[in-house]
Formats: C-alpha cells, structure tokens, sequence
C-alpha cells in the first residue's frame, strides 16, 4: 500500500473546516491549523489531525492548502510580516502550494513568484459554492497557475469539488472568481428589489419567486438562496439570515473586483453600485448577515 500524501490545511473557517475534513475522508494523511481553538477542535471531532501552527503543519506536506480571510493574511502567512519569515521558507522545495483564498489577483501573483522563487509549485484555487458545497465536497475550482501545477493539484481539488476550471496563469483564478461574484452580487440585488416591487403591490412572494425562477429572470438567487423570508426553507433568509455567504465578504470581493477593473481601465458601473448597497447595509448593521440580506436595505420584510 502506497504511503498517503501529507496535506497541510490552513484556515478552518466556514469553508476551509469541511473542505479539510473532506480530504481527511478521501484518505490523504492531513495536518490542519487555524488560530481559533473552536476552529480546530471541529474538524479534530471529524478525525483530522491538528497542530499547533502553520509551520508544524507544513513539516513534511507535500501539498499545503489554505483558505484565509483577505490579501493581507495571505501575503503575511507565505511572505511573512515585518521581521517575521514567511511560511514559504519551511515548505519543502518542490511541494505544491494551493490557496483557496478569495484575494487580490495581483496579491495571488505576488505569492506565486515568490514560490516559483524557492522551487515552489503554486496555484490560485478560489472556490465557488458556499459552504454548503464545501460541506458536500461539490466545489467548483477557479484555478490560476502553470497546467502541470494544476495537474498535480488535481486529485486533491476533485476530493473537495466537483468541477475544476483552468482560467490562466497565476491569478487568473482570482480574476475570474471575482467577475463570478460581482454578477452575484448584482443579481442577488436586482432579485430581491423585484420580489419587493411584487409584494408592494400585493404579490405573493413564493408565487412570484415561483415564477421568475421558470422564466427569464431565473438564477441561483431565485432558486437557491432566495432572498425573501419563508420563499425557501433552507434560504438564509428563511433563518433571520445566519449562515450563508456573509454580506462583508461579498463587500470585500466586490471592492476587489473595483480595484481590478481599475488596474486595467475596465467600467463595472453595476458592480461599483452593489459595493455601495452591500456597504450600506453593512452600516445598517447586517454586515455578518448573509449577502441575500440586502433586501433589507429596500422594504420592510414581514
């Protein structure tokens, strides 16, 4: 019997907790950290192993995996932090590092030649399908780096989703990650100001919602996630809009993709006004809300 591969996680939140368990389930050897004991102690009831940091998981992995919050936390895990050294000089020369973070395209670029610097095989792997997809290992992988990378990677991301897209060279996934999300966030605007139209004038929001996701103005946001209480069971909106895709982190992709379309002359006038909707509703107080609760900001939900 061949020896499993050693797997570093780092980042057990929401989504990065299930997506180690799912390797662990799959048979790779893992070692996972996180700073948060709660954190840890999860997925250490589901049979993974932890440690106590970054630099003991990555002893020995050949494959590191992370999922953080935001650029700064990537850049200072791999880069390291004033005199800090960065986690890239404990990886073994010649593993293969995927970051599952959703981050600036040029902060995943960064990263990656740093890697490729030490003898490191990188790729930008964020992911689309919410924590629900993480928990049911049916991810969809938005990966950015060299095509033999990925095809290293690529037994490991299947353990976790079930699609894979190669988008281009480094950051690339990031890119196109963020324009996934940026249509998102519109949609899911767009969607529940409509449902809020229909009910002002006396509609029944399930019908309404019904309808529309049979017609031309159907989605993920009418279908899956419905932004209105009571439409769907299972909807955020349906549990006073706890769990789900948090509306500061739909606020932070959306700011991302205003500075990537910046970097390049692009004009995203949709995406720069779901930003503002978003960040209202943040000042409203729902920042750790589901996203779907913008509607919130439109009509006085029963």
């Amino acid at each position: 019997m061949s020896t499993p591969t050693r797997i570093a996680f780092i980042g057990l939140g929401h989504m990065g907790g299930p997506m180690a368990i799912n390797l662990h389930k799959a048979g790779f050897a893992v070692s996972a950290f996180d700073l948060s004991a709660d954190a840890l102690a999860a997925v250490r009831a589901q049979g993974v192993t932890t440690v106590d940091s970054a630099r003991a998981a990555v002893a020995g992995a050949r494959v590191v995996v992370s999922m953080l919050p935001a650029s700064r936390h990537v850049e200072g895990l791999y880069l390291g932090t004033g005199d800090a050294e960065g986690l890239l000089a404990a990886i073994e020369p010649g593993a293969l590092v995927i970051d599952s973070s959703t981050i600036a395209p040029a902060s995943a670029q960064k990263v990656a030649q740093a890697a490729g610097a030490r003898g490191l095989a990188m790729i930008d792997a964020p992911v689309s399908g919410g924590v629900a997809g993480a928990t049911a290992g049916t991810l969809t992988f938005i990966v950015g780096g060299e095509a033999a990378a990925l095809e290293r990677a690529r037994p490991v991301l299947q353990a976790m989703g079930k699609n894979i897209f190669h988008m281009g060279a480094a950051g690339a996934g990031q890119v196109a990650k963020l324009c996934n999300n940026m249509a998102l966030g519109v949609i899911m605007a767009v969607t529940g100001e409509a449902i809020a139209l229909g009910v002002a004038h006396g509609l029944d929001a399930k019908t309404l919602s019904d309808m529309m996701a049979v017609s031309t103005s159907r989605s993920w946001a009418t279908e899956v996630c419905n932004p209105w209480p009571g439409v769907h069971p299972n909807a955020p909106a349906s549990r006073g809009y706890s769990g789900g895709f948090g509306n500061d982190l739909m606020l932070k992709d959306l700011g991302l993709a205003v500075e990537a379309a910046m970097g390049v002359g692009a004009t995203i006038p949709l995406g720069e006004l779901a930003r503002n909707l978003y960040a209202l509703n943040k000042q409203a107080g729902r920042g750790g809300q589901d996203f779907s609760g913008v509607v919130q900001l439109l009509t006085r939900l029963p």
